[in-house]
């Protein structure tokens, strides 16, 4: 047993932590305002950034609350599970579910395993886990949002640096493994916005995609 935890308790929080994570709150919202699928729209993405290409920033925050807040209840979750175990454990249990989360955005049952990019998530995710790092990564990008106005290089400056923020502050190494598996993933599913980037093209936040 890892920690004192069974494989069973492990594979129950990755599962419920993957179902959560699959709830794809962007098509939920955008069809209950009838604004049809965002997968339709701009960069096909899910997300509260393609959301916003509607131009309803009320539809775009509710996704980005969704997504957000679905990493961090699958972490609550967990946290909640073994609040009476070891530190370790209950590292080990909240990074599985937070992490499975994640994945759960990214690949969704609900949507055939085509989903978004998982930025909200991933900062949801470490906000429960570690709200520090949270705090710091959703800074860094904000940070970088502002100055570049693009959701991408945003997002992939604060994955780069999650797992160092972890380190920094001497977070738990489970903490730190999710986060680096997260960063990874996130580099992985904005390798189009990567090539974009080098070129040039990557449309800002709010505006178009260029052609």
């Amino acid at each position: 047993m890892l920690a004192g935890l069974s494989p069973l308790v492990i594979g129950i929080a990755k599962l419920v932590g993957y179902l959560i994570g699959s709830i794809p709150f962007g098509v939920i919202v955008m069809r209950l305002a009838g604004q049809g699928d965002p997968r339709s729209i701009g960069s096909g993405n899910i997300g509260a950034t393609n959301v916003l290409r509607t131009g309803r920033k009320d539809l775009a925050l509710i996704t980005l609350l969704g997504d957000g807040g679905k990493g961090a209840l699958a972490v609550g979750l967990a946290w909640w599970f073994t609040r009476d175990a070891s530190p370790e454990a209950q590292a080990l249990l909240t990074a599985g579910a937070g992490g499975a989360a994640f994945l759960g955005h990214l690949f969704p049952v609900w949507l055939g395993f085509k989903g978004g990019k998982g930025v909200a998530t991933f900062i949801g995710t470490l906000l429960a886990a570690a709200w520090p790092v949270g705090l710091m990564v959703a800074a860094t990008w904000l940070v970088v949002a502002l100055v570049f106005r693009m959701s991408s290089l945003a997002a992939l400056a604060a994955a780069a640096l999650a797992p160092v923020y972890v380190l920094a502050i001497g977070r738990p190494w489970p903490i730190a493994a999710m986060a680096a598996f997260m960063a990874v993933l996130i580099y992985v599913r904005h390798a189009e916005n990567i090539r974009r980037l080098l070129k040039g093209e990557e449309p800002r936040i709010g505006g178009a995609k260029k052609g």
